[in-house]
C-alpha cells in the first residue's frame, strides 16, 4: 500500500449530521473534487457499499469502483479500490469521526497509487490538496457556510 496522507477538521455538528453527508454520494460532485459519483451497490442497511466515481484534476483523468467499510456508531468508513482505470491504480483511504464536545473532528487519510511515475513530494501534494479540498467542502456542506 502507498504511504498515507492525512489532514483533519473541526465540523460544528454531531457525527450523524456529517454522516449524512458523507454517504450522499451523488452529491460529491458539488463539494468533494469529483466530476461524477453513483452508488453501484448497498449494503443490508442501505447504506451505499460500492460507488463508482470519476475525476480530472491537474490535467490527469481516472475513473475507480470503490468499496466501503462502515464503522459502528457513526464513526465514519473506510474504502478499498474494487476497480480502477485512468492514472489511478488504487486508492485507499477512511474518514475517521470522533466526537468532540458540541461538534466532530473529522479525520482524512488516503492514500493513492497511480499508473503514472511522479516525485514523492508532487504526490504528496496532490494528496494534499485533495484532501483540502475534500475537507473544506465537507465542513461547508455540514455547516452550511
Amino acid at each position: 500500500m502507498a504511504e498515507l496522507t492525512t489532514g483533519s477538521t473541526e465540523i460544528a455538528a454531531a457525527p450523524d449530521a456529517v454522516m449524512r453527508v458523507l454517504t450522499d454520494f451523488g452529491a460529491y460532485p458539488e463539494w468533494a473534487g469529483v466530476k461524477t459519483a453513483e452508488v453501484r451497490a448497498t449494503d443490508a442497511t442501505g447504506r451505499p457499499s460500492e460507488v463508482e466515481m470519476t475525476v480530472s484534476q491537474m490535467g490527469f483523468e481516472a475513473a475507480y469502483t470503490l468499496a466501503y467499510d462502515y464503522a459502528p456508531d457513526d464513526g465514519g468508513f473506510s474504502w478499498t479500490t474494487k476497480e480502477a482505470t485512468g492514472v489511478v491504480k488504487d486508492v485507499q483511504g477512511s474518514y475517521v469521526l470522533q466526537p468532540d464536545g458540541q461538534g466532530t473532528n473529522v479525520t482524512y487519510e488516503l492514500a493513492l497509487e497511480l499508473t503514472i511515475s511522479l516525485p514523492g513530494f508532487l504526490k504528496r501534494q496532490a494528496e494534499k490538496q485533495v484532501i483540502s479540498m475534500a475537507l473544506e467542502g465537507l465542513k461547508q456542506r455540514v455547516e452550511g457556510t
